[in-house]
């Protein structure tokens, strides 16, 4: 019974995996910068303080969504994600075409390095390294608060908040983990092909959820998914590979054929 209801998740537990590994990448790759260049004990204190605020947040939010209406949960939710999808999607889609420069989490690492040494020591409120507080603070709440919005939506919606929770804390367990390890921002993992990946998710699950919550009624109902995510993929990797070529004609060297013809009429 276990195993089957696993399998029966395992799509819940892998989007949120996926989603949320994102986001623990760059709220890791701040919490190296502020521990390994300032100080590690204001920047744990940071951190602790951040996921505080974060469990009362889910203390509050959590409940209150699970009370609302199915139908009405899903309209809300469902354009929520279809909006933070296509905001990822247009990135992603950017910077696969080159109209917007890649994300780098090592150049990332670098800018917050150089910020946190031009950074004065300012002893504040019990914390001996304000500056290495404050960074890890936010970066770890902005971040964490994408995760739990991840979370409770996906979770809530799909009748599955333990699925939901279960892939969320995979992905900051491995990331945490392998940070620990390599005691480097996570550079060689493909960030922008993730980023692509989740906005193509969200956009899917919000475009279907939005719309079962109006009142349309999907062919195979959850198996319509099964459709509706190639689809956007292929029409989205389709914008990106037409934007790249239009990007590659408009930065190529124009013939010079006015030069030509004053060549051929002066010889």
């Amino acid at each position: 019974m276990l195993e089957g209801g696993l399998v029966t998740a395992l799509p819940l537990i892998l989007t949120v995996f996926v989603a949320c590994a994102v986001e623990a990448i760059e709220a890791l790759t701040i919490v190296l910068a502020a521990g390994l260049t300032r100080e590690w004990r204001s920047t744990f204190q940071g951190m602790a303080a951040a996921l505080i605020v974060l469990a009362a947040i889910i203390a509050v939010l959590g409940p209150t969504i699970t009370l609302l209406p199915l139908t009405a949960l899903r309209l809300v939710v469902g354009a929520l994600l279809a909006i933070f999808g296509l905001q990822w999607l247009r990135k992603a889609i950017l910077r696969a075409a080159g109209y917007k420069a890649l994300h780098d989490e090592a150049s990332a690492y670098l800018r917050e390095v150089a910020a946190a040494k031009a950074a004065p020591e300012v002893r504040k409120r019990g914390v001996s390294d304000w500056y290495a507080f404050t960074l890890s603070f936010k970066g770890v709440l902005l971040e964490g608060l994408e995760v739990v919005f991840i979370v409770i939506t996906f979770g809530a919606n799909q009748h599955n908040i333990g699925a939901a929770v279960i892939g969320a804390a995979a992905a900051v367990v491995v990331v945490t983990v392998t940070g620990i390890v390599v005691r480097a921002p996570l550079s060689r993992v493909p960030e922008n092909a993730l980023k692509f990946a989740v906005g193509i998710m969200l956009t899917s699950f919000g475009t279907f959820w939005g719309a079962e919550g109006a009142g349309v009624t999907w062919p195979g109902n959850d198996a319509a998914l099964l459709v509706l995510v190639p689809v956007v993929a292929a029409v989205s990797l389709g914008y990106a590979s037409w934007l790249r070529r239009a990007h590659r004609l408009s930065e190529a060297p124009r013939p010079q054929t006015a030069r030509s013809e004053t060549e051929g009429v002066t010889s």
